[in-house]
């Protein structure tokens, strides 16, 4: 019998069991095809471990069923062996080691094993063999590695057009709002060919309207333009002097200061007088939520530590110490630091993976290197954390004598972090920033508690349950008083509810959720396949374990079909109770509590709040009993999320402060990384955790009423 009570015949099941191993070895054995047999892939190796003489997985693959050779993936010359007896480093051993590497052309690439720190557009000036030597997942090359017929294709060919990828929600976000673009569906996007020069991608098959219009799905997009042909949209994003009549093309105005041009608008009105637009500027040049996965991190902080493409999620690095972020990689620091047996790697520089090693047991920290911002839906929220407002304990921040830094310095700041405040504090110099949210350097704060990684240079605090006065609350809802030494043991930190369960990310987020579906989409919401009701039902019934999110394909996945790591069902009915099984820690499980118990009295989950809150009609008065229908509820699902009254507070920003400074010679940190004279410095205004609002959500959502939250307004200055 089956959970419902249904009878599956013993030959049937058999039958299912038998159809699921034959594809499980087709599966396999077009893998195996596609790659080496053992002995060539000893031979593609043989040079390169006469140096590298072992390493954690030799194929990167935990499976011993995938044979694959070193320059199957990284290329380079394997027929190249170190002399017999050479010494590292000796001149034997480098001439070796110079013949078998593929070398970059960037002079700061050479002789280095880490990834290069604020790679960015020089990365994609490197030949595409350089990128696979180095990083074999890599976006330009990953076709022809992870790709490759027979393995990943269509994993691959999906993060190509996925969010992660093309980064086009901030930008459409910023260009439309800031009057950039008159249209509001993103129209720009991220993506690079082998060569490294930008690229459009398309939808295919190209989306209906309906599916434009109910499931948000975008049908192209396009690089970037050149700063140089944009138009400025809106008048406010030029910055007008005025008084004086505008000097026209070919004949100066001789009243003008000197070095100070009139910015003043043209006569003639908008996109005249070669008057171009801050924002595609500022999007090129500001570091905001990049880089994204066609770059590797900065590798310059504690979470700040990734490889591009496929390696950027399945390769880990050390980032977090803190064991509820990081699960079984917290031991190894957050420095970037390897752990590898492979003897050629050092152990003490930053930059480098902890293993030579693929993994699907991907650990929370790994998806924080990106998602701190509100471009990539700023989800330290499930730590329960938001940005540092720059002033609570501030005294253990800042120097004792105000900074006046120099250009220099300003320069060299805005290298790490784009925040403005940063050159004035302690956190710009890198040697204290990783110290910050140690639990040496947090037992000495009073009002707060800091992350333990720093993305961007930025630094996170933690948030506690208070009262609308601000006093902490315990778990009882009891004042804590501020001078108690147990405070923040006793104050609730408000981390997400799966996380306070042992869960990671990854165990929420499915394939498709991460690599994408191939098709291309414009806000996050749109891109997600899960729903709250998919593991825990809803009043009615018990959870279906089939997909049912905006982008859940035709008829949903089903859930019960996946597997663990080790091979175990990921969910698994145990009676009326349904467990969930770790995808990071082997033994790890938990129970996902089902809608339906909680509203049925005598039931272990059973609870009067969640009774009254379901069954709560729109006249106010509770119902007894379920209704036939959820037209009379005043919270029903078709009218309201689970996460409107289940998210416990929400991060909200009243603006950002971009001042755009002039003569301040700077790169390009996309497209072809061209050196221009203006910079906008990227500062946040007025953060804070103790604001709730709710609003209706949009189309692809169903109008169902969401929390909300303000982050739009944008101070542009010069």
């Amino acid at each position: 019998m089956n959970r419902q009570g249904h009878s599956v015949s013993s030959p049937l099941r058999t039958l299912c069991v038998s159809l699921l191993s034959f594809f499980s070895a087709l599966h396999a054995s077009s893998i195996l095809s596609a790659v080496a047999s053992p002995e060539d892939a000893d031979r593609k190796s043989s040079g390169c471990i006469s140096c590298h003489t072992s390493t954690d997985e030799p194929t990167m693959h935990s499976a011993k069923t995938v044979h694959l050779g070193c320059t199957d993936c990284h290329g380079g010359d394997a027929s190249i062996s170190a002399v017999g007896g050479a010494a590292r480093n000796s001149p034997e051993y480098n001439s070796a080691k110079e013949k078998a590497h593929v070398r970059p052309r960037d002079p700061s690439f050479q002789d280095r094993s880490a990834l290069p720190e604020r790679a960015y557009a020089k990365w994609l000036a490197e030949s595409a063999e350089y990128i696979k030597f180095v990083n074999p997942g890599d976006l330009r090359v990953a076709p022809e590695t992870c790709g490759r017929s027979g393995c990943h294709a269509a994993e691959t060919r999906a993060v190509s057009t996925s969010m992660m990828t093309h980064a086009g929600m901030l930008w459409g976000a910023a260009l439309y709002n800031n009057g950039s673009y008159p249209v509001k569906n993103t129209r720009f996007g991220e993506r690079y060919d082998r060569g490294g020069k930008p690229q459009s991608i398309k939808t295919f098959p190209r989306p209906t309207p309906e599916e434009i219009r109910t499931k948000g799905v975008i049908p192209e997009l396009d690089p970037l333009f050149r700063w140089e042909t944009s138009q400025p949209g809106n008048v406010l994003r030029v910055f007008e002097r005025g008084g004086r009549k505008k000097a026209e093309i070919g004949n100066p105005n001789r009243e003008e200061d000197p070095g100070k041009p009139d910015d003043k608008l043209s006569d003639r009105g908008l996109g005249t007088g070669l008057r171009t637009d801050p924002v595609f500027l500022g999007l090129q040049k500001t570091r905001l939520l990049d880089p994204v996965m066609s770059l590797p991190g900065t590798n310059d902080h504690p979470g700040d530590y990734r490889a591009s493409g496929c390696s950027a999620c399945h390769v880990i690095y050390a980032n977090d110490r803190d064991p509820t972020h990081s699960g079984v990689y917290a031991p190894f620091g957050h420095s970037g630091f390897s752990a590898s047996s492979d003897p050629t790697i050092p152990k003490n520089e930053s930059g480098h993976p902890v293993k030579h090693a693929f993994t699907r047991s991907i650990p929370s920290s790994q998806c924080m290197v990106c998602h701190i911002h509100p471009g990539t839906n700023m989800v330290t929220t499930y730590f329960g954390l938001t940005w540092w407002d720059n002033e609570s304990d501030g005294d253990k921040m800042y120097p004792k004598e105000q900074r006046n830094p120099t250009e220099e310095q300003r320069y060299q700041s805005f290298e790490r972090n784009p925040e403005g405040a940063a050159v004035r504090g302690l956190w710009s110099d890198e040697k204290f920033l990783e110290k910050v949210g140690s639990p040496e350097f947090n037992k000495q704060l009073k009002t707060t508690q800091f992350a333990d990684f720093h993305s961007h240079g930025w630094v996170f605090r933690a948030v506690f349950h208070h009262d609308r006065q601000g006093n902490w609350l315990d778990k009882d809802g009891q004042q804590i008083a501020f001078d108690d030494p147990d405070r923040f043991s006793k104050a609730v930190h408000l981390a997400d509810i799966h996380l306070e369960k042992g869960m990671q990310c990854n165990d929420c987020h499915f394939a498709e959720d991460n690599h994408g579906n191939g098709k291309i989409y414009g806000e996050p919401r749109a891109a997600i396949e899960i729903d709250c009701l998919d593991c825990h039902g809803s009043i009615r019934k018990r959870a279906a374990l089939i997909t049912s999110g905006p982008a859940a394909p035709e008829g949903g996945r089903h859930l019960d079909l996946l597997r663990t790591p080790w091979g175990l069902r990921r969910f698994e009915w145990r009676g009326d109770k349904l467990f969930q099984r770790s995808m990071s820690e082997e033994n790890k499980e938990w129970e996902i509590v089902q809608t339906i118990d909680t509203i049925t009295p005598g039931n272990v989950h059973f609870s009067e709040k969640s009774l009254r809150a379901k069954l709560m009609n729109k006249d106010g008065v509770v119902s007894s009993q379920l209704p036939s229908g959820d037209a009379s509820l005043a919270h029903a699902n078709s009218s309201m999320t689970c996460y409107a009254c289940h998210t416990s507070w929400t991060p909200t920003c009243f603006g950002c402060h971009l001042q755009m400074t002039a003569n301040a010679r700077k790169p390009m940190l996309h497209n072809e990384g061209l050196l221009t004279k203006n910079y906008t410095s990227y500062n946040f205004q007025v953060l804070r955790d103790d604001i709730y609002m709710l609003g209706v959500d949009g189309t692809v959502t169903g109008h169902r009423i969401a929390p909300a939250r303000s982050s739009c307004a944008v101070l542009v200055s010069s």
